[in-house]
């Protein structure tokens, strides 16, 4: 199964975690805090859940039966993490998931002693999370969404499938380590492909579209959008919608932003599935200070063939051989 229909059967289905996971449970039964970037509703973020449950599910865990999840949906807002990270605290779990070093840093601040295991994460030795990749320390460990050069591939990408584009904007949140560091390698690419690089911040929907309606004023640009995040996710839709209004040629590092017309990064459905490994390890008895932090161990690669012919693009043969996926 193709993985955009796998997330849409599995967000259909998603919602009934939630429910089983409210069910009374006897006091033996584990706890499970989940803290989500994004809103209850957004179809991504419960497939990314979902996955989560069902990859617990596999390892012999029954939600509702010996295991309970108690969820908690950030809405990409800094003040609800904070506030949900001491609510689920306060629950006593056993380990909790956290999304995005802006989570895990406020379920840090709640308690260095409750054990994290956190995906979709830019730099945790930078970002302060983990002492080392290798050898993590304290109470938190997971999986990295990627390291900064795949910035630079996205510029490379944008440039083979748009080669007449010599003007890049790059969606960027700076507050975070992906915004800030991909920006930088992005930066010291850009000479060597010949583009002018802009930069336009996503902490709101305000500052996205006045940023790319001013950009898209001056001909042969495109849009990088860089690295996962709050921000990011918060506004996908948007950004989708504008590069389509204005006709600009946009990679992206994630497939959930649909009608991309590249998309190239890790999977994520696949880290939370890898993230219950670890939380079921840790309910074992293992101590996150010494579990890994693991890298992805696949960049996979999306080619939107009707986004490409609505804005006039031939897409290389190269470049349909080697994508992961063709979307026709």
């Amino acid at each position: 199964m193709r993985r955009r229909d796998f997330i849409k059967v599995i967000a259909g289905s998603a919602t009934a975690w939630p429910f089983a996971a409210r069910a009374q449970k006897p006091s033996n039964v584990r706890r499970v805090g989940v803290l989500m970037s994004t809103a209850s509703d957004d179809s991504i973020g419960q497939a990314y859940s979902a996955a989560f449950a069902q990859g617990l599910q596999q390892l012999g865990w029954e939600i509702g039966s010996n295991i309970r999840i108690d969820y908690r949906w950030g809405s990409g807002d800094t003040e609800r993490f904070r506030k949900y990270a001491a609510e689920l605290v306060g629950l006593s779990p056993d380990v909790t998931l956290g999304t995005a070093a802006s989570i895990v840093r406020a379920l840090q601040d709640a308690s260095r002693t409750i054990p994290i295991v956190f995906v979709t994460t830019i730099d945790p030795v930078g970002s302060g999370l983990v002492a080392s990749l290798s050898h993590p320390g304290g109470n938190a460990t997971g999986f990295i969404a990627f390291e900064f050069s795949l910035s630079a591939k996205l510029l490379e990408l944008l440039k083979e499938i748009a080669p007449s584009v010599n003007r890049v904007a790059v969606l960027r949140d700076p507050t975070v380590p992906a915004g800030s560091g991909g920006f930088a390698a992005i930066q010291t690419a850009a000479p060597s492909f010949g583009v002018e690089l802009t930069a336009i911040d996503v902490q709101s929907a305000t500052a996205i579209e006045r940023g790319i309606t001013d950009f898209a004023h001056t001909p042969n640009g495109g849009l990088l959008v860089v690295g996962p995040g709050s921000s990011m996710s918060q506004h996908r839709d948007l950004v989708v919608t504008l590069a389509a209004k204005y006709r600009l040629p946009a990679v992206y590092h994630s497939f959930a932003f649909a009608g991309a017309l590249l998309a190239y990064g890790s999977n994520a459905i696949d880290q939370y599935r890898r993230a219950a490994g670890y939380v079921d390890r840790i309910l074992k008895g293992e101590k996150p200070a010494n579990l890994p932090v693991q890298a992805p161990t696949k960049y996979e690669l999306i080619v939107n063939l009707k986004t490409a012919k609505a804005l006039g693009l031939t897409v290389p043969q190269s470049l349909i051989a080697r994508a992961d996926e063709v979307i026709e």
